[in-house]
């Protein structure tokens, strides 16, 4: 008997993975948690039954989420990295030496835990001594912060559920007060390939540009998620991901990357002429 996982994408496109088993299913107060294990991706987990992370793939966002903006301001010391439960994030963030201070704020400690149980390939950093775990909601937690942060990553599930006040002009106003001068915000953008997800990313993108002066939109692939097309969103106060950019900084760092490179920081920002229509509209 074959067993699959498979994930609605539209009402009419269908993601699935052969899998050699379901290992674990609980429901925690916010969302369903399940993990699976696969010959092709290893071991994933999903929430509410959409993929989050798995083996395979997952240095492909977890290497552009964090490594473009540390190449654009390599001096960040201190990191606020909101969601990222299964431990990527700042398990990139951690092989910056010079970073001082890493919170994470994750509403959902469950997911936490099961990654650190079972996907340890990305939760390993989590007890790193510069690592403060803090499980509430996001929103919160940010609200009265000022000048607090360099560098504040949103690690988010889609504008659904636990992830919706993520994606609000009060979350993001609130992100601009509690970051620095030079701060920057990295945000999980959506696709802009299936209209549903470019909904959103439209969305998102209006709001943080009438926030901040410098907004703008960078793209990966990640085979795993919808269409395989996904974007990052890039805000600063002062900062250009381009023309500040600090290619050799960055590669006197020594890190070994598996996705992201130096050539690739520029390219990333470059759109397919649909895209750059969808954000302008």
């Amino acid at each position: 008997m074959e067993l699959w996982y498979t994930e609605k994408h539209t009402n009419t496109v269908n993601f699935s993975i052969q899998v050699k088993r379901h290992f674990y299913s609980e429901s925690s107060p916010f969302q369903q948690i399940d993990f699976f294990e696969s010959k092709e991706f290893g071991t994933f987990f999903t929430l509410d039954g959409l993929m989050m992370v798995n083996e395979k793939d997952e240095f492909v966002y977890h290497d552009m989420i964090t490594h473009v903006p540390m190449a654009t301001h390599p001096d960040i010391k201190r990191v606020l990295v909101i969601g990222g439960g299964d431990g990527g994030t700042v398990r990139e963030l951690t092989r910056y030496k010079h970073i001082e201070k890493i919170d994470m704020v994750e509403i959902d400690e469950m997911v936490v835990r099961a990654c650190q149980k079972y996907l340890p390939i990305t939760a390993n950093q989590l007890t790193d001594p510069r690592v403060t775990l803090y499980f509430e909601d996001g929103l919160k937690f940010i609200q009265g912060k000022v000048a607090e942060y360099d560098l504040i990553l949103v690690d988010s599930t889609d504008p659904i559920g636990p992830g919706e006040g993520l994606f609000s002009m009060a979350f993001y106003t609130d992100c601009f007060k509690a970051l620095t001068e030079t701060g920057i915000l990295i945000n999980q953008h959506e696709s802009p390939y299936y209209p549903n997800y470019a909904r959103e990313m439209k969305r998102s993108h209006d709001k943080i540009k009438k926030i901040f002066p410098i907004s703008k939109v960078y793209q990966f692939h990640m085979p795993t998620y919808p269409s395989g097309h996904w974007l990052f969103g890039f805000a600063s106060k002062s900062l250009d991901p381009i023309k500040d950019f600090k290619k050799e900084k960055w590669e006197a760092f020594g890190l070994e990357t598996k996705y992201y490179n130096t050539d690739l920081h520029t390219g990333c920002f470059a759109l397919p002429t649909f895209v750059k229509k969808l954000l302008e509209e």
